[in-house]
């Protein structure tokens, strides 16, 4: 298979054949990837490095990726361990951020590319490489993402994106596989996309691409069960947190990586984060995703909560749009720009006090905070009980409410003369 006559690269960052020996290929095992690395040998000549980074893919064989990197021809194949980056560095922000874009979903996957995009520099950079091969498509996000982050981290690395380049679609890709001897998942009854790690799955093809389908989850789902399958019984989970971040999982201390990596199998056993997404994407489409993100679901639902209890109305006010500004910064492409960093600096300015412990419910795809403390707390009894007291001034509110009321009032009143 030829490149695309119709393909012209245009951009200063884009590799041209004959310009390199050997290409670092982010490599995850899966269809794009594992056809890329066949075709890159073929339509330019270079050797590949296979890098594989784990940020703890749910349902993803590490060992088997390199081990089908090496046999389909890479010259060597990375797999770097970096969960503790991905908790430490990034979830820890997004949970601080309560990162949720256009409704629930948390971005997993464009926190995950940052990090990806951090490591595949420094392996290029510690292998000589001068460019770099990602698997995303023309019209998706990631493409963005790739290219913006490892061109400012190291402008003078290169880039190249055969599944643009190519042109293929799922079912071209198929079957070049199978001419190949590719040995891949996909098949015409389950032609779904999957990308996913610690934080969260994304399932992409098939039903899930038309708005007006239903998708048949039981074919679809990887991580989470339906929610109607799911077990009766409640299941009550207690999340301590130490200025923003988790620090222990039903009073038992341990890593945020560890955290995110129970909570995720409990909150899986009850269908906990489970989204059905429409969503506008960096290049213009509208497009539909289904995630299975259970354990950010659970700590995103409780930090926000034990946010609330801790900050005052109009500072929770406030970082409802600052938050909504991270999660249009992180999905957008723009983990770097100064914004972000004047942005985290806010965040955590805010997460000095949410300290404290949250208990969760979980039943039938519901993650709901039944009850919550801190030594922050803004919640006072003997103000707020309806009970008789005396710390309470009643006879202030009357007078509060007139001043309260004024502006709306004589308004009122000369628009209705």
């Amino acid at each position: 298979m030829e490149l695309k006559s119709d393909y012209h690269k245009t951009a200063s960052h884009e590799a041209k054949k004959g310009e390199f020996e050997t290409c670092l290929l982010l490599y995850s095992g899966g269809l794009d990837t594992s056809v890329m690395l066949k075709w890159i040998q073929e339509q330019y000549d270079a050797e590949v490095i296979a890098l594989t980074i784990d940020i703890g893919q749910i349902h993803e064989n590490l060992d088997e990726a390199k081990n089908k990197a090496l046999k389909l021809g890479a010259k060597e194949a990375h797999v770097i361990d970096a969960k503790e980056r991905f908790a430490n560095e990034l979830l820890s922000k997004a949970i601080k951020a309560n990162a949720c874009y256009q409704g629930d979903y948390h971005l997993s996957c464009p926190l995950g590319r940052v990090l990806i995009s951090q490591i595949a520099v420094e392996i290029a950079q510690q292998e000589g490489a001068t460019v770099i091969a990602h698997g995303s498509t023309g019209k998706g996000n990631d493409q963005v993402r790739f290219e913006s982050y490892i061109t400012t981290l190291d402008p003078g690395l290169k880039i190249i994106a055969p599944v643009r380049e190519w042109g293929m679609g799922r079912d071209e890709e198929i079957k070049y596989a199978e001419k190949h001897n590719i040995p891949i998942s996909h098949t015409a009854e389950k032609p779904y996309s999957y990308d996913d790690n610690m934080w969260g799955s994304t399932s992409e093809g098939g039903e899930i691409e038309d708005p007006k389908l239903i998708p048949p989850l039981e074919n679809i789902l990887k991580v989470c069960e339906p929610p109607l399958h799911s077990p009766n019984s409640q299941e009550i989970v207690e999340i301590e947190f130490e200025k923003g971040v988790p620090v222990s999982l039903n009073e038992v201390a341990m890593p945020l990586s560890k955290i995110v990596k129970k909570l995720n199998i409990i909150g899986a056993t009850h269908g906990i984060g489970i989204v059905n997404l429409i969503e506008d994407r960096l290049v213009g489409l509208k497009v539909r995703g289904i995630y299975e993100q259970p354990a950010a679901h659970i700590l995103i639902t409780a930090h926000k909560n034990l946010e609330k209890l801790v900050s005052t109305r109009d500072l929770n006010e406030f970082k409802n749009g600052i938050d909504e500004k991270w999660a249009y910064m992180c999905y957008g492409a723009k983990w770097f720009d100064p914004t972000m960093e004047a942005i985290h600096s806010f965040q955590d300015k805010v997460n000095e006090k949410v300290t404290g412990k949250v208990k969760v419910n979980l039943l039938h795809g519901k993650a709901e905070v039944v009850a919550l403390e801190s030594p922050y707390s803004l919640f006072n009894a003997d103000l707020a009980t309806f009970n008789k007291n005396a710390s309470f001034n009643q006879n202030a509110s009357p007078g509060f409410i007139e001043l309260h009321n004024l502006a709306q009032k004589t308004s009122y009143s000369v628009s209705h003369l």
